[in-house]
């Protein structure tokens, strides 16, 4: 990724990032892409709280993504749609966090490292009353820390 040799004797306009052992002192790369992250959204159907098939594979991702790094933690966030009250929202969204975070310590996440909260209908994906729009609200997400 060096410049060539006849560019490299300018300095470079760009923000410096990371040193290149074959580049002079001031000749800097950017840093590589991150690595593909599986998708950080779960979704559930009406008043449910189990894991879809389709949606385990998602669960099983950030299991084998959490096994690689021992260091890394995740709040799982339970969410709600609109509909119900308050008090069950919150308690239907816990479940659903729980349940993700069941799973990942199934599939050898050590406990201590996943927390499960719930948001209920606090921070809703869509405001829209439509099915579609309920069915966004209706998820676990996961959040690195």
């Amino acid at each position: 990724m060096c410049l060539p040799r006849a560019v490299a004797t300018t300095r470079p306009t760009t923000t410096p990032t990371r040193a290149c052992a074959k580049c002079p002192r001031w000749s800097r790369h950017p840093p590589p892409p991150p690595p593909n992250t599986p998708a950080k959204i779960v979704y559930f159907d009406f008043d449910r709280y189990d894991v879809r098939t389709g949606d385990r594979s998602i669960v099983e991702a950030h299991a084998g993504y959490m096994r690689n790094r021992p260091a890394s933690r995740v709040v799982i966030e339970g969410h709600t749609d609109l509909r119900g009250g308050r008090e069950y929202n919150l308690a239907l969204g816990q479940r659903r966090a729980e349940a993700v975070q069941r799973m990942l310590t199934q599939m050898g996440v050590p406990g201590e490292r996943i927390e499960a909260v719930s948001w209920g209908i606090e921070k809703p994906a869509s405001l829209a009353t439509t099915e579609e729009g309920h069915q966004l609200n209706r998820r676990a997400e996961f959040s690195y820390r």
